[in-house]
């Protein structure tokens, strides 16, 4: 089982960006999925799940409105779509998908003008 998160980077506040996880091992539309996020010495929180197969979706209040989380069963990866960056999302993002204890590396995602 392995998440593999590219993408991240460098965005202007107001801007968008989507993070992209890539499942291998087992298939994600099987299960639930979650974007977690750990700003410099702060605990990792968690940003947004999707459930399996109904795909019911639920966002911490701090992004509810600006982010989206989606899933693309034909290529086995789940999304975060996130817009309206603020200087506060800066953080490193991790996808995670709890049944099977499996983690992403994460990805740096810097909101700074």
């Amino acid at each position: 089982v392995q998440l593999v998160e590219p993408g991240g980077g460098l965005v202007q506040p107001g801007g968008s960006l989507r993070l992209s996880c890539a499942a291998s091992g087992f298939t994600v539309s099987s299960y639930g999925m979650r974007w977690y996020r750990q700003a410099p010495g702060k605990e990792r929180e968690l940003v947004a799940g999707i459930s399996s197969y109904g795909g019911v979706r639920n966002y911490a209040e701090s992004v509810e409105g600006r982010f989206t989380i989606s899933r693309d069963n034909a290529r086995n990866t789940v999304y975060l779509q996130m817009n309206s960056l603020k200087l506060e999302d800066t953080a490193v993002y991790y996808c995670n998908a709890p049944l099977s204890g499996s983690w992403g590396q994460g990805t740096q995602v810097t909101v700074s003008s």
